[in-house]
């Protein structure tokens, strides 16, 4: 198809050529591609340039061991290519039935063993090799569970603030974060068709999507003040639940928060989300469903770098973007509703909810759950499943909860928990408050290490805290192997963005609510040079620092660094 066939709705000029991915897309018989034949091709243990784009609809990246790659190159062998999957799980909730069946497959299918809690408050398999992938699939189905939409340029997994605690007006918010997915899922049978060997259908229509989906990926949130543990101003479309006496009455719409970037280009850049206004239940679908066509009509298919909702709004503006929504949607925005974030961390250990069942909260570093040496945190998680009557949480921190316990079954699973190392009062409140991205060896995108990374420079941090006589304390720290956001180091109040082996940018100023971004600080450095700023830095904050101020908070009011209040001008000034 030659470019001036393809014709996604977009407000950009026609005349402009459009992006490679609008031709694969449109081409795509709406995600099916050729992806079943791949299947069949047993010469390679990847996928065509076309499907390797199409499989990410259905929830996978093609990925390959950067570790082993020179060494197959040098033996003249292809990369050992798998898949990365990511489950779809609105809310981050799992049964224990579920778990059970993920951990075997793991165990048994993938080349590393391990689950993967991720930022997107899902599971994530690693290492997946081509003849497993369908068999994958169809065990997921087996217990309840899909990859749809979890890639690509689709709305992504929903995610949900964890708030056990408030347990009535936690599962309402769920509910809507569980509508909110299905409603905008795409209506395309391929996936159904390509895994689980469903009936061929005639190519349906994508209402809501569009016949070429979206401009690029798009995130949504369902979220709970105080506590943003879900980063709204990394997503696309955020709902902020607005309660009446415990009772959910509607929400605030923030929309347009996105940090992915590329090194050296000015024109992309990190930006908060902004609110449009409060809403009452009855319009969350309709507004949740035209934010997204809107997005699809007006963003860009020929920049894919500027393609995000975020450059939408900088492009038409908010209150413009806002119009089309309410016309389209046929309501009007009301005037926001009061709310504060103050917090986003994780409550570790117990906790009661307001129903009387008690939670347990474990920190899992990096979310990598895997039977480590001194830490078996895989069989551990199995043996609690096979006991528990309640579910789990996966939080959007890549912690864990064990959520819905009764009273009488807390001190079994707190012992399978600490014999296991699930609960290990070892972990400092810096390392409970840190997080990366997977980066090396699997992530083709990567540019430095994060994940293998993080545990080392936690210690580093943590004794620089002590020294400087605050070893209780901590600072919100984030390292991820590439600018592309998955970390969110870029709501960090430290953020490290890997720029090469070993290199990174690091970034200063965000707070503890996530409701600022940081700022460039040093670039392109290696651990030399940024832990002896860092701890320059903190022997300041703590000897200047106001009663209860935060280390975001102070490089600010020092100046340090500026402060970022209007992305697309000030971000890289």
């Amino acid at each position: 198809m030659s470019n001036s066939e393809i014709k996604p709705n977009s407000k950009l000029d026609a005349s402009a050529k459009f992006s490679d991915n609008e031709r694969l897309k449109s081409q795509s018989a709406h995600l099916r591609g050729t992806i079943s034949t791949d299947l069949t091709d047993q010469l390679t243990g990847g996928f065509t340039a076309d499907n390797f784009q199409l499989i990410r609809f259905h929830g996978m990246y093609q990925q390959d061991d950067r570790d082993i790659r020179p060494e197959r190159t040098k033996q003249r062998l292809e990369p050992l290519h798998n898949v990365m999957l990511r489950a779809r799980m609105p809310g981050g909730i799992i049964k224990p039935h579920q778990w059970l069946a993920i951990d075997e497959f793991a165990a048994d299918k993938t080349m590393y063993g391990s689950i993967r809690l991720t930022t997107r408050q899902t599971f994530q398999f690693h290492g997946v090799l081509k003849p497993n992938i369908k068999g994958m699939h169809q065990l997921l189905n087996s217990v309840g569970i899909d990859s749809i939409a979890t890639a690509g340029d689709v709305n992504r997994n929903v995610l949900c603030t964890t708030n056990p605690v408030e347990s009535g007006l936690h599962q309402e918010a769920y509910e809507w974060a569980a509508k909110i997915s299905e409603h905008l899922l795409p209506k395309t049978k391929a996936y159904a068709e390509i895994w689980l060997n469903g009936e061929k259908t005639e190519t349906t229509a994508e209402p809501i999507l569009g016949d070429t989906y979206l401009p690029r990926k798009f995130k949504t949130t369902v979220t709970i003040p105080p506590n943003n543990e879900v980063d709204v101003h990394a997503n696309d479309l955020n709902f902020v639940a607005i309660a009446d006496d415990g009772k959910l009455v509607g929400f605030n719409v923030l929309v347009g928060g996105g940090l992915a970037m590329t090194h050296g280009d000015v024109n992309t850049y990190p930006r908060k989300a902004d609110d449009l206004g409060f809403i009452p239940l009855e319009h969350t679908l309709a507004v949740a469903e035209h934010v997204v066509s809107v997005q699809r009509d007006w963003g860009n298919r020929v920049n894919r770098k500027n393609a995000k909702t975020k450059y939408t709004l900088d492009t038409f503006g908010t209150e413009v973007f806002k119009a089309e929504v309410e016309n389209r949607a046929g309501m009007k925005f009301e005037p926001s509703r009061p709310y504060e974030f103050t917090h986003r961390g994780d409550r570790f250990g117990w906790v009661e909810g307001i129903d009387g069942k008690h939670h347990l909260t474990v920190f899992i570093e990096n979310g990598r759950i895997l039977d480590f040496p001194d830490k078996p945190l895989k069989t551990g998680c199995r043996k609690i499943a096979e006991i528990h009557k309640g579910d789990f949480r996966m939080t959007a921190n890549q912690n864990l909860i064990i959520a819905g316990v009764a009273a009488e079954d807390k001190a079994q699973i707190e012992q399978i928990a600490r014999e296991h190392g699930l609960i290990d009062s070892k972990h400092s409140e810096q390392r409970k408050n840190s997080m990366a991205c997977v980066s090396l060896p699997t992530c083709p995108l990567a540019m430095a290490e994060a994940e293998r990374y993080l545990p080392g420079l936690v210690t580093q941090v943590e004794d620089l805290l002590a020294k400087h006589g605050v070893a209780e304390e901590n600072i919100i720290l984030r390292v991820v192997g590439c600018p592309n956001g998955c970390g969110r180091a870029m709501l960090a109040e430290v953020g490290f963005v890997g720029k090469g082996l070993g290199k990174y940018n690091m970034y200063l100023g965000g707070n503890r609510a996530g409701t600022r971004i940081p700022k460039l600080y040093l670039e392109n450095v290696g651990e030399e040079v940024f832990l002896p700023a860092l701890d320059e830095l903190i022997g300041q904050w703590v000897k200047e620092r106001k009663e209860g101020e935060c280390f975001g908070d102070y490089v600010i009011r020092k100046e340090i660094v500026a402060e970022v209040k209007v992305s697309k001008t000030d971000f890289h000034a």
